[in-house]
């Protein structure tokens, strides 16, 4: 099995203190292996008041976050009965296990907010073999030659015309192969 992004339901405004709840409880009962990352889907807006310019986080989707674990049925049943948790979006209820979203889906929703569904930090290295999934290169593999955390940038080598040519890519435009 793989990991996968799943969209849970919580009570609205209690999306943080729900996140908190299920990352304590994954590392309680030992189930880091298997829920991974849990992310309440933000942007941040600017707003103007008094003449005084403010950022503020906004909730793109209220009373949901976005979880990403392996669905076994230990974690499922963690997650389902986390305080705060209503049930998966994408389950017909009755005990069928909810569809995870696509990584289509999963980049637009992270890219808004500057985070890679790859995590870089842990799952890619120098000399890893990636594939490009956004861009001018879509599809085309390479080899990662530098990774930038502070820019979140990495340089990868790819072959075009017979040429190993290094480009710059986002962590949001690739994946490990």
């Amino acid at each position: 099995m793989q990991k996968e992004w799943y969209v849970v339901n919580t009570y609205s405004g209690h999306e943080n203190k729900v996140k908190e709840k299920l990352e304590m409880r994954a590392n309680s009962m030992g189930l880091q292996d298997y829920i991974f990352r849990v992310v309440v889907p933000e942007t941040k807006e600017i707003e103007f008041k008094d003449g005084q310019k403010k950022e503020k986080m906004k909730k793109m989707f209220p009373g949901y976050i976005l979880v990403e674990m392996i669905m076994t049925d230990e974690a499922w049943f963690v997650v389902r009965n986390t305080p705060g948790v209503t049930g998966f979006i994408g389950s017909s209820g009755k005990g069928a296990k909810p569809f995870p979203l696509t990584p289509q889906e999963v980049d637009k929703i992270l890219g808004t907010m500057g985070i890679a569904r790859v995590d870089v930090v842990n799952e890619i290295n120098e000399n890893d073999l990636v594939k490009v999934i956004n861009g001018p290169f879509k599809e085309m593999y390479g080899k990662v030659k530098t990774i930038n955390f502070e820019k979140q940038q990495l340089e990868v080598a790819l072959d075009l015309f017979g040429q190993e040519t290094i480009v710059e890519l986002e962590f949001t435009e690739i994946q490990k192969a």
